[in-house]
C-alpha cells in the first residue's frame, strides 16, 4: 500500500507524524511519503525508509491556508498514492474535491479539539472566537461526512464525529524506548517541562514555584515561547534565577535532559480542552522512569493514581506545585518507585507499538468500504 501524509503547519520530525506514523507504516512495509513545508534549499530525501517531499515554508498564516495547502496538494496528488492521510484543518475545505479527483480516500487526523481551541486563541478577538468556534464546526462536519475516515488523538476528540462510519482512535503514546536513558538518575531537585511554553501551560506558575521547593531546585525548560511578550515576562521574575532555559531541542537533546531531571512537570491550566486531553510529555516523562507532577483534572488523576507514577497538584497555585516538587525530592527513593511504576505502566498499556496495529487496521477498513461509500 502507498500512503501519502500531509501536513501545511508542521515539522518535517513532527513526533506524532514523522517519528510515530510515518517511520512505523514504513517499517511495517509499507510505501510512505510525507509532503511538508521545509526551509529553502531541502530537497526530496529518504529518511528511515519514508520519502520527504519538501514544499516552500509559508511567509504567514494566510499563506499557509492557500498556497501552501495548495501546493501540498498537489505534490502529494502528483504521487499516485492508495490512501492520503491529512494532519491539519487547513485542507478540509480542499480535501472533498482531491478525494473525488483522485478516487482515493483522503483521512483527516484531529489532533486535537479545534473547535475548543479556538476560543482560546489570543490572535482571534474575544468577542469573535465563538462564531468563529461555530462556523470551523460547520466546516469541518460537513467535510468529514465526505471523507474516507477520521482518526482523533483522544476519545473526546473521536466522540465529535460519533455519526461518521469511520472514526478511529490513535493515542499519541511515546515510542516505549526512544526517550529512555538506561542508568540515568537525574540530578536531585531538577524538575523538566519539554514542549510549547505558553501562559495556559503554567510556565508562570512554574517559574514561581521553583525558589518555594528550595534554594537548590531548578527548572529546566524546553520549547519555545509562544510570544516575545511571555519571554520577557518571565525573564524579569527573580525566580528566573534558577530556571535552565534550554531552546528548542532535537530528540535526542530532549533524551538527555530527560536524564538530568528527577520529574517531570506537566501543569496545564484548567481549560476545558486540557482537561480532557492526553498530553504526549506525560507519557514521555513516563517512558523515561521520571515521576510526573501533574494537573489534578479527572482523566489525568485516572492516569497518574492508576499507576502510582506521581503528584497531582492545582496548576494555579505556585505553592501547590512546589509542595510536590518538594516532596520528591526529599523523598528519592519513593520518586524512584513512582518513576519505575510509570515506566512499566508505558509498556504495559500507553506506548505507540500496540497503536500502530490499530492504524494498520483502520486504513485496510477504510480502502476496503471506499468504493462503497461513494466520494
Amino acid at each position: 500500500m502507498k500512503v501519502v501524509h500531509l501536513t501545511s503547519a508542521h515539522d518535517k520530525s513532527d513526533s506524532r507524524i514523522f517519528l510515530k506514523m510515518c517511520r512505523s507504516l514504513a517499517q511495517a512495509g509499507l510505501d510512505v511519503h510525507l509532503v511538508v513545508p521545509c526551509p529553502e534549499g531541502e530537497r526530496r530525501e529518504l529518511r528511515d525508509g519514508v520519502t520527504v517531499h519538501p514544499v516552500p515554508l509559508p511567509k504567514n498564516r494566510y499563506h499557509r491556508n492557500t498556497t501552501t495547502v495548495r501546493q501540498v496538494l498537489e505534490v502529494a496528488g502528483g504521487l499516485g498514492a492508495d490512501l492520503y492521510h491529512f494532519h491539519d484543518p487547513d485542507f478540509l475545505h480542499q480535501a472533498p474535491s482531491w478525494q473525488r479527483r483522485l478516487q482515493r480516500p483522503f483521512v483527516y487526523d484531529a489532533h486535537e479539539d479545534y473547535r475548543a481551541a479556538i476560543c482560546d486563541k489570543a490572535w482571534i478577538h474575544p468577542l469573535l472566537r465563538s462564531a468563529v468556534s461555530r462556523y470551523f464546526g460547520f466546516v469541518e462536519d460537513r467535510a468529514v461526512k465526505r471523507l474516507g475516515g477520521v482518526v482523533a488523538a483522544t476519545p473526546t476528540i473521536a466522540a465529535r464525529f460519533a455519526r461518521m462510519p469511520r472514526v478511529e482512535t490513535i493515542f499519541n503514546y511515546p515510542l516505549a524506548h526512544e526517550l529512555a536513558t538506561p542508568g540515568a538518575g537525574g540530578e536531585p531537585g531538577h524538575f523538566v517541562y519539554i514542549g510549547d511554553i505558553t501562559a495556559e501551560r503554567g510556565v508562570r506558575e512554574m517559574v514561581r514555584a521553583v525558589p518555594l521547593a528550595g534554594p537548590q531546585a531548578r527548572l529546566l525548560l524546553a520549547g519555545r515561547f509562544n510570544s516575545q511578550e511571555l519571554h520577557e515576562e518571565c525573564r524579569s521574575y527573580p525566580q528566573w534565577q534558577q530556571v535552565e532555559e534550554c531552546g528548542f531541542l532535537d530528540r535526542k537533546g530532549v533524551s538527555a535532559l530527560l536524564s538530568r531531571a528527577c520529574a517531570g512537570l506537566v501543569v496545564l491550566h484548567p481549560l476545558d480542552r486540557y482537561r480532557v486531553s492526553l498530553p504526549i510529555k506525560l507519557f514521555e516523562y513516563m517512558s523515561c522512569g521520571l515521576p510526573v507532577i501533574a494537573s489534578d483534572f479527572p482523566l489525568w488523576r485516572e492516569i497518574v493514581q492508576g499507576a502510582g507514577c506521581g503528584l497531582l497538584v492545582d496548576p494555579l497555585d505556585p505553592e501547590s506545585i512546589a509542595a510536590a516538587m518538594r516532596s520528591l525530592a526529599e523523598r528519592p527513593d519513593a520518586a524512584r518507585a513512582m518513576g519505575e511504576k510509570g515506566r512499566q505502566a508505558v509498556l504495559a498499556r500507553y506506548n505507540w507499538e500496540s497503536e500502530i496495529t490499530k492504524l494498520l487496521r483502520f486504513y485496510d477498513q477504510v480502502r476496503g468500504r471506499f468504493p462503497a461509500q461513494g466520494c
